[in-house]
Order: structure tokens, then C-alpha cells, then sequence
């Protein structure tokens, strides 16, 4: 065993080491950083919630009498807050009832033309492309063999005749020797018969120069119709007939030209009663922002198409810019009638319930009705209402889904003029809207005393 040192009574005594105050410290920090963490999540989401629900009022003044009524004055019979809309009033106007179809361009005729003799091309007098006119030359066939036809058969027609005048003085000589009893009557009525063939042979004749006539003048191919030529489809030198599939040229006619587009079969009977009427109608392009041209309601189908439950319809056009082209796709929109002096108002201001349409109308203590109303015709922006509400009349077009019947409304620019036990949160949107009205009140606040001083 190892011997220890000897102990010093007089030597001082070590103290044993004491635990850093630090550490408790640490604890106290944490303690009271966990309570300012849960103090500033608490204000976080009471500053969410008031900017969130500005209408809202607070417990205390809720609770005290007298109270819910500034406040919450806008529900229906003063349990809710006032509500902000916006306004339309009910006035008259004309309403155009219009059908909005698509419609395809259809030229009024399109002629395929073709050679009526068979011969050589000599000439072709037309571009491609090219507006023409009704009987505008367009092509040449050789004609010099169809003038051959033509001579041959006015020379036989000459000598048919001459045969025939010849055989009529016959006949009268025979005819005059007949009464002297100078000659048989049977050869008198053989003479008499003669003349018969010769005046039928002349007929045949004179068809037959009419048919070689007819033949030259379809050596020159001409124009049936006025339209626009397409593309040519034979060229000089070929020999063509009235065979050819293609033929020499393919007219369209465009102006005026028609639009087919289908109406639903509902629709059809006010159509075919406003038949003699006139009804306007456009043709706008792709996009529905440009109108390539005005026309007029032209004609009705007689029956509907049973697999798509409509019926054709056509409407004219002059198109004199050219904006049209066959089998173009535009949208038509036809007038059928105009509503004189409907009673209506925005699109918005209706709403559909479980008992109909309704409106809320706005009364003058600024609270709101809701009154049932039938809706009409209606545009793109405004709605006719057949009956419940009168010209004149205030109906909410904004802000609805908040309101009942009964609601209290604020107007729009009528804010500031709330009375002092409104609510907060109401008159600092009706002062200029949250915290931007309150810094400008402050402002004017602390520069009233110094523009009073002297």
C-alpha cells in the first residue's frame, strides 16, 4: 500500500465547485422566449383575421345595447354586417333577337364547261383567275371544217329549192291542161305529190344548215354564267370533245353569293313566320370581330334533318368586296325581329333560385327586396325581364351573393357618409379603405394645430 502525504492542519480548505449560474439563466430565457413566441403567433393571426373579415365586430361592442344595430345592421332585420354593391337601374331598350349559326358559302351556280364539238383548241382567250362575263369568249375551236359542213349544207338546201320550184310550175301547167281536157288527172296528182317530197326535202335541208350553223358557232366556247374562272385544265393544241370530263374552264359565280347554316329545329317555325319579313343578316369571320359582309334572310328547308335535329337555311349576300369565297366557313348572325321598348337590365343583377329568377331590387330605406321576375330575351350584356320590375327601378348587380331579402346595403361613394356607431372596419372603407384612410386621418390630425398656429 502506498503511503500518503502527511495532512497540513494549517493548509486552507478548497471549496467543492458550484454549478454556473448561466445555466439557470438559459432556462428562464427559454421560458420566456416560448411565451413571446405564442404572443407574436397570437397577434399574427388576430391581424389575419381583421384583415380578412373587416366587417366583423368585436365582443365588447357587440355586447353592449345598441350596438348590433350600427354594426350588424345589414343582415336581414339587423343581424349582419352592410354590405357594399353596386347598382343598375331598369330602363327601356330595343332587343334584337338574333340566331348565331355556322354557315358555309355557297356560290348560286358553278359551271363546268365543256366543248359541244369535237375539234382542235386554237385559241384559249382567258387567265386564270379572271373575272368574266355572261357569254365572254373564253376559247376557239379550228372551224374551218365546220364552215365546210356549213357551205354543204346550204348548197343541198339551194338545190332542194330549185327542185321544188321547179316541180310547182309543172304542176300548175298540168293543172291548166287538166281544165282544157287536155291531160289525165292521174298525172296531175303525181305531179301534185312530187311537189309534196320536194317541199319536205327542202325542210330537211334547211335542218340540216341549221345544225352545220350551230356546229360553227360551238367552235367558240363561251362564258354561260358571270363568275370567276379556276384554274384551266387543257391547253392550246389538244384536241377536245364534249367527253372531256375536265372541259376547258370552271366558272363560279360569287356575286351574289349564299350561306348555308343550320337552325335549330325550336327555332324553325319563328323563322318560316317572319318569311316575308325582311331579317338582316351577317357573316363574320373566324374570330367573330370582323363582318365581311350584310345580307338578307333568302329561303327555308321544308323538313328537318333527323340525325342532327335541324333545318338548312339560306341567307344572301352581294358580296361586292369579295370578302366571300365558296365553301368558306363564317358565322352568321341573323335578325329575325327587333323587341321595341323592353324593360331590361345587366346580366348580372338576374339570378336563378330553386323558385325561378329573381332580382334584388333596392328600396329606399337602403335595404333590398328580392322579387321573382321573368326573363326574355337577353344579349351579350343585357337581359330583358318580361315581367316583375318596372323602368325605373334600382336592382343589385353586384354583391348579391351576400344579400337577402331584407339586407341592408351600403352604396358605392355613400360610405363615408355612415353614422358614428357604424363599424369600425365600415368607416374606414367608406373613408378610403383600411389602413391608408386611418394614416391620412392621423395626418390631418397632427398638421391641424400647426396650420392654426400663428
Amino acid at each position: 500500500m502506498d503511503a500518503q502525504p502527511p495532512v497540513n492542519p494549517n493548509a486552507p480548505v478548497t471549496p467543492p465547485p458550484v454549478e454556473p449560474a448561466r445555466r439557470r439563466l438559459g432556462r428562464k430565457a427559454t421560458l420566456i422566449g416560448s411565451v413571446i413566441a405564442v404572443l407574436v403567433v397570437a397577434g399574427v393571426g388576430w391581424l389575419a383575421w381583421e384583415l380578412t373579415h373587416p366587417d366583423a365586430p368585436a365582443v365588447a361592442e357587440g355586447s353592449r345595447p345598441g350596438a348590433g344595430a350600427g354594426r350588424r345592421g345589414g343582415g336581414a332585420g339587423g343581424r349582419g354586417p352592410a354590405t357594399t354593391v353596386g347598382i343598375a337601374v331598369a330602363e327601356r331598350a330595343d332587343i334584337p333577337i338574333v340566331i348565331d349559326a355556322l354557315g358555309t358559302v355557297v356560290p348560286q351556280a358553278t359551271v363546268r364547261v365543256r366543248p359541244q364539238v369535237s375539234g382542235v383548241l386554237q385559241q384559249v382567250l382567258f387567265k386564270e383567275g379572271q373575272m368574266v362575263k355572261k357569254g365572254e369568249l373564253l376559247a376557239l375551236i379550228d372551224p374551218r371544217q365546220f364552215q365546210m359542213a356549213l357551205q354543204q349544207a346550204s348548197g343541198q338546201r339551194m338545190r332542194d329549192e330549185a327542185q321544188l320550184e321547179a316541180a310547182k310550175v309543172t304542176l300548175q301547167r298540168f293543172r291548166t291542161l287538166l281544165q282544157q281536157d287536155s291531160i289525165a288527172r292521174q298525172e296531175v296528182d303525181t305531179q301534185a305529190a312530187l311537189v309534196k317530197q320536194l317541199e319536205a326535202a327542202v325542210v330537211m335541208s334547211k335542218a340540216n344548215e341549221g345544225t352545220a350553223r350551230l356546229n360553227l358557232g360551238y367552235t367558240r366556247i363561251v362564258s354561260p354564267l358571270a363568275g370567276r374562272v379556276g384554274m384551266r385544265t387543257v391547253d392550246v393544241g389538244n384536241v377536245v370533245s364534249n367527253s372531256d370530263a375536265n372541259g376547258v374552264a370552271l366558272i363560279t359565280a360569287i356575286s351574289p353569293i349564299d350561306v348555308e347554316f343550320a337552325v335549330p329545329q325550336d327555332q324553325a317555325p319563328m323563322l318560316q313566320q317572319n318569311a316575308g319579313a325582311f331579317m338582316e343578316a351577317k357573316a363574320l369571320d373566324r374570330t367573330r370581330t370582323n363582318v365581311l359582309d350584310t345580307g338578307v334572310f333568302a329561303s327555308l328547308d321544308n323538313q328537318v334533318d333527323t340525325q342532327t335535329g335541324t333545318v338548312r337555311a339560306k341567307a344572301r349576300f352581294n358580296n361586292t368586296r369579295l370578302a366571300l369565297f365558296p365553301s368558306q366557313f363564317v358565322n352568321v348572325q341573323l335578325n329575325v325581329r327587333t323587341i321595341k321598348d323592353a324593360v331590361v337590365v345587366p346580366v348580372a343583377a338576374v339570378r336563378h333560385g330553386n323558385t325561378g329568377d329573381y332580382v334584388f331590387v333596392l328600396k329606399e330605406d337602403q335595404t333590398v327586396a328580392l322579387r321573382p321576375v321573368t326573363r326574355g330575351q337577353a344579349t351579350v350584356d343585357k337581359v330583358q325581364i318580361a315581367s316583375g320590375l318596372q323602368v325605373g327601378e334600382r336592382v343589385i348587380t353586384e354583391g348579391a351573393d351576400r344579400l337577402r331579402d331584407g339586407s341592408r346595403v351600403v352604396l358605392p361613394g355613400a360610405a363615408a357618409a355612415l353614422p358614428p356607431e357604424a363599424s369600425a372596419s365600415q368607416r374606414r372603407r367608406g373613408a378610403g379603405g383600411g389602413e391608408g384612410g386611418e394614416r391620412r386621418r392621423r395626418r390631418d390630425a397632427a398638421q391641424a394645430p400647426a396650420s392654426s398656429s400663428p
